[in-house]
C-alpha cells in the first residue's frame, strides 16, 4: 500500500493519494488547488488517479476536487451525509458518486471504508484503511477535520462562518457521538487529520503529522471528557474568530468550485498604468516585507507580506468582487502570492507592478508614503504626551490573557468593517504579537486616510522581554 501525505504550511492543511501498488491505482483525499503535484506524485510513483474525494465541504481553502476529477477522468466521490440546507450542490452537474457511511472503496488490496463522523460538519465523513496484502484489519484512518493530534474540529463554523442560526450546541453534542464510536476501534489505529497546527479548524492543533487513536484517547483533551455536556462546554469555548472568509469558502465548496487551467502566472504592468489605478482607489496588494512596505510605498496600497498567514490575513481583508492589483519584488514573489490567493478562491489577480514601478511613481508624485516604527518607550511617551489611542489588533483569545494596561482592542481582520472606532484625530499607535498584524493594521489605517499612524516594532513579546506591565481582562 502507498500512502503519501502533502502539506500545505501556509493553509496547515494535509492531503493524501492512497494506492495499491500492485494494481497501480490510488485516490487522493482533499486535494487543493495546486492539482499538479498530485499529477507529478501519480507518475513518479506509478499510479493512476482513479478516485478523489474529500472529507467534507472545507470552509479555510478552496477544493481541487472537482478539479483533479476533471483532469485525471476520476470518479469523484462525495459525502451523501447532510440535509436539504446543508450538503454539495453539484452533484449531478459532474456526475459524483455520493457515498453513505459503511460504503466502501477498492483499489486492489486496499480497502477504504467511509465513516460518517459528523460535528465538524453534518456531511463529515473519514475513511477507514485496510491494507488487505499485510492484515484484514484497518491500519489508519484519515479524520479530515474530525480528529486532529491533540484536538478536534470545531463545531460552531456552521453557525458562525456560513450563517445557519442555532446549530454549534447540536453540532458539538453530534461530535461528541462521533467520538464515541470512534473509542471502539483498535487503539493501534493511525489517524492522519487534515490539518495542522495554525489552522483555524481548530483551537489548539498539533504539530506532529500524524498520531495513533490511542494516543489520543491518553492525551486529546476531547476523548477526556467524560460526559456530552462537558465535550459541549469544553468545545465551544475559547475558539479563535472564524475568518470573514470562511463564508465564501463553504459557499464556493458547497455549490461547485470553478476549475483552473492552471495556477495563474500574474503579467507585470507597465509603470504607466499605475497612477490612474491609484487615483480610482483600486485595490493595490504589496506583498513585500513589512519593513520594506514602511520605508516607502504607494498611497492607499495594503501591505501583507508572504508570510505563512498570508492567505489567511487575505481572507480576511481582500474581497472578492473586485479586482486585485499585487505590487510585488519580482516575478516569483507575484506568482507566489497570486497562487496563494487562488488557494483560497480570490482568481481576479490582474497582475502585478514590481519596485522600478514604485520608484517611477514616487519620483511622479514627490515620494512616496511611509510607516512610523517604534518601539515600546516612544510608545509610551508618545500616549502620555500626544494623547496616542493605542490600539491592540490581536484575537480575542489573546486579549483576554493579557495586553496593554492603556490599549483598546479591535481584531485585525474586523478592522476595516470597524473603522470609526479608531480616532483619525489623535496618533494611532498599534501592537500585536510581534509586529506583523499590528503592520498590516497599520497599512489598512493609511490607506483609509489615517495620518498619523505608527506600528510598535516587536508587539507583545518584546514587550514581555522588557518585563513592561500587562493585564488580563478577566
Amino acid at each position: 500500500m502507498l500512502l503519501k501525505r502533502f502539506y500545505d504550511i501556509k493553509l496547515a492543511q494535509a492531503s493524501y493519494m492512497i494506492g495499491c501498488q500492485a494494481t497501480g491505482e490510488a485516490i487522493v483525499i482533499d486535494p487543493h488547488r495546486d492539482t499538479d503535484i498530485y499529477l507529478r506524485a501519480a507518475k513518479e510513483e506509478g499510479m493512476e488517479i482513479a478516485y478523489v474525494s474529500e472529507t467534507h465541504i472545507h470552509a479555510d481553502y478552496l477544493s481541487g476536487s472537482r478539479q483533479l476529477a476533471e483532469q485525471t477522468g476520476a470518479e469523484l466521490v462525495l459525502s451523501g451525509h447532510g440535509d436539504e440546507t446543508w450538503r454539495y450542490g453539484f452533484v449531478e452537474e459532474v456526475g459524483a458518486r455520493l457515498v453513505q457511511d459503511g460504503d466502501q472503496i477498492t483499489l486492489g488490496n486496499v480497502t477504504i471504508e467511509v465513516l460518517h463522523t459528523p460535528g465538524h460538519t453534518p456531511e463529515h465523513i473519514s475513511f477507514l484503511v485496510t491494507d488487505g496484502a499485510a492484515s484484514s484489519e484497518p491500519v489508519g484512518a484519515l479524520t479530515g477535520d474530525f480528529i486532529f493530534v491533540g484536538d478536534v474540529g470545531r463545531p460552531d463554523l456552521l453557525e458562525k462562518a456560513a450563517g445557519f442560526a442555532d446549530t454549534m450546541e447540536a453540532s458539538a453534542r453530534v461530535l461528541y457521538g462521533s467520538l464515541q464510536r470512534f473509542r471502539e476501534l483498535p487503539s493501534y489505529l493511525q489517524i492522519f487529520p487534515g490539518h495542522g497546527a495554525g489552522s483555524a479548524c481548530g483551537k489548539a492543533l498539533g504539530s506532529v503529522p500524524s498520531t495513533t487513536l490511542g494516543y489520543e484517547q491518553l492525551a486529546n483533551w476531547a476523548f477526556r471528557c467524560e460526559t456530552e455536556d462537558d465535550l459541549v462546554a469544553e468545545v465551544l469555548q475559547g475558539q479563535p474568530e472564524p475568518p470573514v472568509y470562511f463564508a465564501e469558502m463553504k459557499r464556493m465548496n458547497r455549490d461547485g468550485p470553478a476549475l483552473l487551467d492552471g495556477l495563474p502566472e500574474p503579467r507585470r504592468i507597465a509603470n504607466d498604468v499605475l497612477a490612474p489605478l491609484v487615483e480610482d482607489r483600486e485595490i493595490m496588494l504589496d506583498v513585500r516585507s513589512r519593513a520594506d512596505f514602511a520605508t516607502g510605498h504607494i498611497p492607499s496600497s495594503i501591505n501583507v507580506p508572504l508570510t505563512s498567514s498570508f492567505p489567511t490575513s487575505c481572507g480576511w481583508l481582500l474581497p472578492y468582487d473586485r479586482p486585485i492589483y499585487l505590487v510585488a519584488d519580482g516575478d516569483e514573489q507575484a506568482r507566489e502570492a497570486a497562487r496563494d490567493l487562488a488557494f483560497i478562491g480570490i482568481d481576479a489577480c490582474e497582475g502585478y507592478f514590481d519596485v522600478a514601478a514604485i520608484d517611477a511613481w514616487g519620483g511622479e508624485h514627490g515620494g512616496l508614503e511611509t510607516t512610523a516604527v517604534l518601539d515600546w518607550a516612544e510608545a509610551e511617551r508618545a500616549v502620555l504626551e500626544e494623547d496616542a489611542f493605542l490600539l491592540d489588533v490581536r484575537n480575542a483569545t489573546e486579549w483576554d490573557h493579557d495586553h496593554v494596561p492603556s490599549a483598546h482592542h479591535l481584531h485585525l481582520g474586523y478592522l476595516r468593517d470597524r473603522i470609526d472606532e479608531v480616532p483619525r484625530d489623535r496618533p494611532v499607535l498599534l501592537y500585536c504579537g510581534t509586529g506583523n498584524r499590528s503592520a498590516i493594521a497599520a497599512s489598512v489605517l493609511q490607506a483609509e486616510g489615517f495620518a498619523d499612524v505608527r506600528n510598535i516594532d516587536g508587539g507583545m513579546l518584546d514587550r514581555m522581554r522588557r518585563g513592561l506591565p500587562t493585564v488580563p481582562s478577566r
